[in-house]
């Protein structure tokens, strides 16, 4: 076979497979190239989906409504959001058809999640990663919804969105992050608040330094428990030079210690190049005196890293939490526990 013959084989192949994986493979995954959705504004349109737990009391959809109606936005209901198939929202075809529907509606501005719970990484493969790379939007949600935030950045290089979903309680803390991250397009600085109780010092919503320093990297993570359900899938995103942020509820410390072992197992703590640690609500320690503290297992496993690390971020399963985008490149402090963006998350 000739050089030239070759060549033009090689060519034809590779144009070929572009065209056969389409924008989600090429365009995101590839070049690793960032996708940002576009900004809400007031009468844009939201879906409501239910890909996780079910939601089959119909007061709770109200009150969403009435919530988005509140910030002068709209909404549209997935097809399937109350329905129920044990502890789903539904047979998995149907929960992920919501959502691939609500990405390919133009009339549908950005995408809410009603709840969390379980479910999420049974759809995975189900979704249309292509048709969602074409018509980019804001996806929001946290706690299961990690999976989703995850893959879909993963897959399409779409900036997705860590933060409250329908039915948690939108405090003015967290009404005000995510307005000025998915209004405003602000690339801002993310504090905890300083509540000292009328003393002299903070008492509540205090951050610890694990290890001292600022770095900097793309945020990645969410709930501990649904990213190391994913380990081994083709659904993460590259750790590589990333800020892991992690969060977690009602787990007891040595399940907290087991799953941090596997990232580090799997590689991905040696990849990173900060790590912020959320809330971990009701995480106490196991019956008996034989357990670990968490403080012991966070400074087992974060502080060998010896990378800029902190604790108490106001992400999780509380009531007043930070907006992050994923895939956003961004700098933390871990002396001061801040995280700042260092550019808009959309555009």
């Amino acid at each position: 076979m000739t050089h030239d013959r070759r060549s033009f084989l090689q060519s034809t192949l590779l144009a070929t497979l572009a065209t056969q994986a389409g924008p989600w493979l090429w365009a995101g995954q590839a070049s690793g190239s960032v996708v940002k959705p576009r900004r809400l504004t007031p009468g844009a349109t939201v879906g409501l989906v239910s890909p996780a737990s079910a939601t089959w009391q119909t007061d709770e959809i109200t009150l969403i409504k009435e919530l988005l109606a509140a910030l002068s936005l709209k909404v549209k209901v997935g097809q399937h959001v109350l329905d129920r198939y044990g502890y789903l929202a539904g047979p998995d075809a149907n929960r992920a058809a919501d959502i691939n529907a609500m990405f390919a509606d133009g009339s549908v501005d950005a995408i809410l999640c009603v709840r969390g719970g379980w479910g999420s990484n049974r759809i995975l493969s189900r979704l249309d990663y292509k048709a969602i790379a074409a018509h980019p939007k804001i996806l929001l949600g946290y706690s299961d919804i990690t999976a989703l935030l995850n893959a879909i950045h993963a897959r399409t290089g779409l900036v997705t969105f860590h933060g409250p979903v329908g039915v948690s309680t939108w405090t003015p803390f967290s009404l005000d992050a995510m307005r000025r991250i998915l209004f405003n397009g602000e690339a801002l600085t993310m504090e905890n608040p300083r509540m000292m109780d009328d003393g002299l010092v903070v008492t509540r919503d205090r951050i610890q330094t694990l290890t001292p320093g600022k770095a900097r990297g793309r945020l990645l993570g969410g709930n501990l428990t649904v990213l190391s359900a994913m380990l081994g899938s083709d659904y993460l995103p590259d750790w590589t030079g990333a800020i892991l942020f992690l969060e977690d509820t009602n787990e007891n410390v040595y399940r907290i210690d087991r799953m941090l072992t596997q990232l580090k197992l799997a590689g991905v703590l040696d990849k990173i190049s900060g790590l912020v640690w959320g809330k971990c609500t009701k995480c106490a320690p196991g019956e008996g005196h034989g357990s670990l503290t968490l403080d012991e297992v966070l400074n087992d496993h974060i502080k060998p890293l010896r990378i800029p690390a902190w604790q108490g971020a106001m992400i999780g399963h509380i009531d007043s939490q930070f907006t992050v985008p994923v895939g956003i490149r961004a700098e933390i402090d871990a002396d001061l526990g801040t995280i700042t963006l260092l550019e808009p998350a959309v555009r």
